[in-house]
């Protein structure tokens, strides 16, 4: 019987160690919430200045969806159960030194008034704060639970607009990228054309590919459709990347045939099409029949990983 109880003893401190990890984990937990209100608190005028500048701008009007898809992806995944975990120190105070860093170069670029555009501005700011969002749940919620939601905690990303020198690069690539695409489509039909950078000359009427028919928009959110689409229906990593990485020759083919067909209605039926409602307001059907190819593509790659499962299981 001693010797029964002599090797009792050692689990002892093991016990009492566990219920400490998990009572300090417990108590990480009930500090986010009061966390989460003091970070609201700090940046609530640049959230307020946000939400204004995404009410007004065209581009960035999808800011306003993020946190309530993100909510949406984080009750999905809290349908499994995750248990209580020790804090994530390390990426805790990564995070919030990344946070940090951001609001310092704010303050320095402002104070030398280095950032004139708003974009500007509202995308440090925003960072700084999803990145402090970050640590606090790096923290608070233990490491296994932010493993487990790691996309949707990340995806808050997305509320971070463009800056304006990255939205002026990507809107370049895209009229270039549209013009060659369009090019290739005129040499196709055979209708008689030339072209001189983004300008294309056709019988009766001369078009030219400007940014604001660059389709960043409508590329923008296929962009963050493959995101979510990605995240719910596949498993594998690379497959994952192929669907997102497809989204910009497919934003290319997209916007390349809307220039193709504006301009064959300026040819075939009259140059005053170019004022038509397609030209003007044609975005969102173009964008809904580009999402034909790309629902295809996440079918084939669902089917894919399908036939995948089986093949593991047998060998």
């Amino acid at each position: 019987m001693l010797i029964k109880e002599e090797s009792k003893i050692p689990d002892e401190p093991r016990t009492v160690a566990k219920a400490a990890s998990n009572h300090s984990a417990q108590n990480s937990g009930r500090g986010f919430l009061p966390a989460v209100i003091a970070l609201v608190l700090c940046f609530g005028l640049p959230l307020y200045h946000l939400a204004l500048f995404a009410l007004k701008s065209e581009l960035d009007s999808y800011i306003l969806l993020i946190p309530f898809v993100s909510l949406y992806l984080y009750r999905l995944q809290k349908q499994k159960p995750v248990g209580h975990s020790e804090p994530a120190r390390g990426l805790a105070i990564l995070t919030a030194v990344g946070g940090l860093a951001v609001l310092a170069g704010y303050w320095f670029l402002e104070r030398r008034g280095g950032v004139p555009a708003v974009e500007d501005q509202l995308a440090l700011i925003t960072l700084s704060g999803v990145l402090f969002f970050l640590g606090i749940c790096c923290f608070c919620l233990g490491k296994e639970k932010v493993r487990a939601h790691a996309f949707p905690l990340c995806f808050l990303l997305f509320t971070v607009p463009l800056p304006l020198f990255l939205r002026t690069g990507i809107e370049t690539f895209l009229q270039h990228s549209s013009a060659l695409a369009a090019d290739l489509l005129f040499m196709v039909s055979g209708t008689t054309f030339s072209r001189e950078e983004l300008i294309f000359q056709l019988p009766g009427i001369a078009l030219r590919v400007a940014p604001e028919c660059s389709g960043i928009h409508s590329s923008l959110i296929l962009f963050i459709t493959s995101f979510i689409a990605s995240y719910l229906f596949l498993r594998s990593p690379w497959k994952r990347a192929v669907l997102i990485f497809a989204v910009i020759p497919l934003g290319i083919i997209r916007n390349g045939f809307r220039v193709f067909t504006i301009g064959e209605l300026c040819v075939h039926i009259g140059p005053e099409m170019i004022n038509s409602a397609i030209h003007h307001r044609g975005g969102p059907y173009f964008f809904a029949l580009s999402l034909v190819p790309f629902f295809i593509l996440l079918i084939l790659l669902k089917r894919s990983e399908r036939k995948t499962v089986p093949a593991a299981q047998e060998s």
